[in-house]
């Protein structure tokens, strides 16, 4: 009797790994246990970096806010501060935008964040 490798199950469990490593260079999208081993890195990498570009996303956003503000005359701590005092909701997303695509909205909302503040 002819010893059992698995067959199906096997073969498609392979080809399930094979496929993820579609476009891996040399060996590790063609040999099964270099495709595993990058396969599994390359999914750890992508978990980990999903949270990281949140964090890296925020960084971008509060040196864009604080390059925008500091060019009216506050700092981006007191800004923020204003902001909360003034109950002004906006995210340090929207703020962003706004001061890239919106100089003049973003100078008018830092107006009323001074205005607290003062």
């Amino acid at each position: 009797m002819p010893r059992a490798k698995g067959g199906v199950k096997s073969r498609r469990r392979r080809n399930k790994v094979l496929k993820l490593a579609k476009g891996f260079r040399g060996a590790r999208s063609k040999l099964f246990r270099s495709a595993t081993e990058a396969v599994d890195r390359a999914l750890n990498y992508a978990f980990r970096d999903r949270r990281v570009k949140k964090r890296d996303f925020r960084a971008l956003w509060i040196a864009r806010i604080n390059a925008a503000s500091r060019e009216n005359g506050v700092s981006y701590s007191r800004l923020v501060f204003g902001l909360k005092k003034a109950e002004i909701a906006l995210d340090r997303k929207i703020l962003a935008q706004l001061a890239v695509t919106d100089p003049a909205g973003f100078s008018a909302v830092v107006a009323k964040a001074k205005a607290q503040i003062q």
